[in-house]
């Protein structure tokens, strides 16, 4: 039987894996009480007698929590940014390729993919590694997400009934255009420059979508909108991320789509010439939590699906 720690339990995507992982009858939780997981030693000892470690922190602590690690067998999942670009580390998006799945599964470093930055990878990573993108292609996208994205902070700014009143309007932020996703998409991509990224958050718990236009003439030289189809039809077909000829419903998409599931859909819609790749999913979902636990069960040898809402 497994034993499994999940370091930073209270965040919401810690609560949420710890939620999932109620329904395993063949593992073992280790548990810390509140005063104990804000002591170094007891997260330690935690840390070390854990088969499979969740890191559910932001980056320095979770940086500080893999040098608290002596256990040569231990395996960890970090669902923070800390690691997303260290090539020693899996990144834990196993539809990718048959690479990524093999790196999962033989690594005892696991990288959780980030929210926005895995509904953009899904749709550029393969269509670079086909070459029907080039590599050097500048790029721009835009994402829409529910407040949960933000965590505890955000959620109770939001669900506060004395609330202002510019949370009730979709608010885009990020403008520096600095984001923290911005070198894990360029870098798992494979892509020589750093897309324009336009993250949009909104009154919603949970949900995502992201939009990255291209031009036809941004694609490879003789390559046209059906190679872009055929590329994300051969790539997805489930279980957890599919390939969709349409995302709308009677013209529109909502964002909240897929809000309290796992999986995610990717479409192609738009023109001969002008093309808009679509990604829609729970941020929570494939985006955080769901994402960690479908990593896990290809650690465990379990069926991937195993304890999510597909």
């Amino acid at each position: 039987m497994n034993k499994i720690f999940i370091d930073g339990k209270a965040g919401t995507t810690g609560l949420r894996i710890y939620q999932r992982l109620s329904k395993y009858s063949d593992i073992e939780l280790i548990t810390l009480s509140d005063a104990e997981r804000k002591d170094l030693d007891a997260r330690k000892k935690a840390i070390n007698q854990a088969d499979i470690v969740f890191l559910c922190l932001p980056d320095q602590a979770a940086r500080e929590a893999v040098s608290l690690l002596e256990n040569p067998h231990t395996i960890i999942l970090d669902t923070s940014t800390a690691h997303r670009t260290n090539p020693d580390w899996a990144y834990g998006f196993p539809e990718l390729s048959d690479q990524h799945r093999k790196n999962i599964i033989s690594s005892k470093r696991v990288s959780v993919p980030g929210c926005h930055a895995s509904g953009f990878i899904a749709l550029i990573y393969p269509l670079v590694e086909s070459g029907v993108l080039p590599d050097s292609a500048f790029l721009s996208f835009h994402s829409l997400t529910g407040y949960s994205g933000g965590g505890k902070a955000m959620i109770a700014e939001y669900e506060n009934c004395d609330r202002d009143k510019s949370l009730d309007s979709p608010r885009q932020y990020a403008l520096g255009q600095q984001h923290k996703h911005l070198i894990e998409v360029k870098t798992i991509s494979k892509l020589q420059h750093l897309p324009l990224f336009s993250p949009i958050v909104s009154g919603f718990y949970s949900g995502m979508q992201l939009t990255i236009p291209l031009f036809k003439e941004q694609l490879t030289p003789g390559k046209t909108i059906q190679d872009v189809i055929e590329v994300l039809q051969g790539k997805y077909q489930g279980p957890v991320v599919t390939y969709n000829d349409s995302l709308d419903d009677n013209g529109f998409i909502a964002t909240n789509k897929l809000q309290g599931k796992d999986s995610m859909q990717v479409s192609v819609a738009g023109n001969s010439d002008r093309i808009l790749l679509l990604s829609v999913y729970d941020n929570l979902g494939k985006g955080a939590s769901g994402a960690a636990i479908q990593c896990l069960n290809i650690i465990l040898g379990k069926d991937e699906t195993y304890g999510l809402e597909i």
